[in-house]
């Protein structure tokens, strides 16, 4: 975990390609940001990361609340999170707390970037 916002535990954020409607992905670019797409598959991860980004930071202690899941459960979902660059975290005493990685978002959201479309 990193000991400071400065740092990050998790994957690099993705700074690799031109939006999808430029030029298509090569097999590399795609191999990079599949897990980040990967990790958005899954409901429990996607609404963990709309929990987390909704806030400054959010503690473990709320994410585990929100869902009927148990804790070593939510953990493995954070960590996931975490592996591919979309949040960090740093512990404080007993609690880790979380926040989202607003650089790797950005970089998703440009890459699925759509321009206007071109009249006939």
């Amino acid at each position: 975990m990193s000991k400071s916002r400065g740092t990050t535990g998790g994957a690099p954020a993705v700074a690799c390609c031109a939006p999808l409607a430029i030029q298509p992905l090569t097999t590399e670019q795609a191999a990079a940001v599949a897990p980040m797409f990967k990790a958005l598959g899954d409901p429990v991860r996607l609404r963990l990361l709309s929990l987390i980004a909704s806030v400054p930071e959010a503690c473990v202690c709320d994410l585990t609340d929100a869902f009927d899941l148990t804790g070593p459960t939510i953990s493995h979902h954070l960590r996931v999170l975490r592996e591919t660059g979309l949040v960090d975290c740093e512990r404080r005493g007993t609690w880790v707390y979380y926040w989202i990685r607003p650089e790797a978002m950005a970089q998703l959201s440009a890459l699925l970037q759509v321009g206007a479309p071109v009249p006939a």
